[in-house]
């Protein structure tokens, strides 16, 4: 989840609707210049006792996030707190439970993708070996209950802890519990962008299925293969789900931004802390009418902080985001980026991964999406079949894309070999979750703290 940077009130006021499409418009870019942002968080916990540290605990998360200051990472404050690190490789940041989030840097190949996974991997390795800290890859907390998680220090989240429940039974297991994956692509032009948008809410729930990594709640199974992403079907429906609108013929920048101004809001950034404004309109906001500042107008690092509260399968901002895989351990990470950008950033792999899915109808990519979080690739697709008959096409396609990037490393590799993780799953039709309950039930006898084995 995003650390604020906007210019805490001292950027220009919205007066036109314009200023509200800027934002995405501006995101446009040749495709010599489109790059590859990975973010990946990892859940955190004690090897002493398995314990999720609090921020201020001797070793616990601020410790982290100091520690990592020998490696060139400079602190990042709140309210006197350091809640982030900034550095070359982008940004290591905290989800509201201490989950530690690497939001790489935009980076032209997969290569370099990998290469800056496996130096933040390394380093917090490092980091946890010194302080006897342990990092576990997986899509959610397998034992812990939300009363034995810590809470960070950030005012984004004291806010969105409280309205939570306002708005769902789940949102506060999305806050505390969960772990994701997720790739920042960019386009060259409004249609580009809805054709990748369309493209990829298709098949985002095939994402979800391949990299399937939570079937444990509080030390039992649960039943599901991703329960993070079931978490999300009752978080907030205001600002969640497949958004039927982006299939539609005329969906652009414009439907995006009439979208955004319907989510309602969280919060209000100024003079360094944020101002409660949950479930207050935007639209009242232009108006001057947002109960939380009564006769001010917003200004567009307002706007920015707002697009980064909706929490769809996919996101927009001035470049698209893929939010449907869980959290997994590094060997896995890599693949994510490999799978989007081989369907995305090559025409021809892009024509015939729209193909594939533009004949679903709405009913069915809702199906689908609801489906996945227990059935993985068993999950039904609209028309008939299983994802599962489709899974091996899908890889195929990506390769086709990542071949005809012809991106190689100083060894001549292209990057499709970040898809074999991807390759195997499809081959053994056995999801990542489907291995860990395997050995839940086989190996581990039940044990459900033998899932620390797993860590990075």
């Amino acid at each position: 989840m995003s650390t604020r940077t906007a210019s805490d009130g001292e950027d220009p006021i919205i007066e036109s609707r314009d200023q509200l499409v800027a934002p995405m418009a501006a995101g446009e870019k040749p495709r010599e210049r489109w790059r590859i942002g990975t973010e990946h968080e990892k859940l955190v916990f004690a090897r002493s006792d398995k314990h999720a540290p609090s921020y201020e605990e001797p070793a616990g998360i601020r410790q982290i996030l100091v520690s990592l200051g020998q490696y060139g990472w400079q602190p990042v404050e709140e309210g006197g707190q350091i809640i982030a690190m900034s550095g070359s490789d982008g940004a290591i940041s905290l989800e509201p439970a201490g989950q530690l989030e690497l939001s790489g840097a935009p980076l032209v190949n997969l290569h370099q993708t990998c290469a800056e996974t496996g130096r933040h991997l390394q380093q917090v390795k490092e980091v946890g070996d010194a302080l006897d800290i342990g990092f576990l890859g997986l899509g959610m907390w397998p034992d812990k209950t939300r009363e034995e998680l810590p809470i960070m220090p950030k005012g984004r989240y004291e806010i969105m802890l409280r309205h939570m429940p306002r708005v769902g039974t789940m949102g506060l297991d999305m806050m505390l519990r969960t772990c994701t994956i997720q790739v920042n692509l960019d386009y060259s032009s409004e249609a580009d962008m809805a054709k990748k948008f369309r493209t990829s809410l298709a098949l985002q729930p095939l994402a979800t299925a391949l990299f399937a990594n939570s079937p444990f709640t509080e030390g039992k199974p649960n039943g599901f293969l991703s329960y993070r992403s079931h978490i999300w079907s009752d978080t907030d429906p205001h600002r969640t789900g497949m958004l039927p609108f982006v299939f539609d013929d005329d969906f652009g920048y414009e439907r995006y931004v009439d979208y955004m101004l319907d989510v309602p809001m969280y919060f209000v950034f100024r003079d360094g802390k944020y101002i409660d404004a949950a479930g207050q309109s935007f639209r009242a906001f232009l108006k001057g009418e947002l109960p939380a500042l009564p006769g001010e107008l917003p200004r567009e690092g307002d706007w920015i902080d707002h697009l980064s509260t909706a929490f769809p399968e996919v996101r927009l901002k001035s470049f698209l985001e893929m939010r449907g895989a869980d959290g997994g351990p590094w060997n896995r990470i890599c693949a994510l980026p490999a799978l989007w950008v081989g369907l995305l950033y090559d025409q021809g792999a892009l024509d015939a991964a729209w193909d594939l899915v533009k004949g679903w109808d709405m009913e069915g990519r809702e199906t689908l999406r609801n489906a996945v979080p227990k059935l993985a690739l068993d999950a039904p697709l609209p028309g008939g079949g299983t994802l599962k008959d489709i899974a091996a096409e899908v890889l195929a396609i990506a390769r086709s894309g990542l071949s005809a990037r012809n991106q190689c490393n100083a060894s001549g590799d292209n990057e499709t070999g970040f898809l074999a993780p991807l390759d195997e799953i499809v081959a053994e039709n056995r999801v990542p979750a489907q291995r860990l309950l395997d050995l839940y039930n086989g190996h581990w006898g039940g044990d459900i703290s033998r899932v620390y084995e797993e860590s990075f």
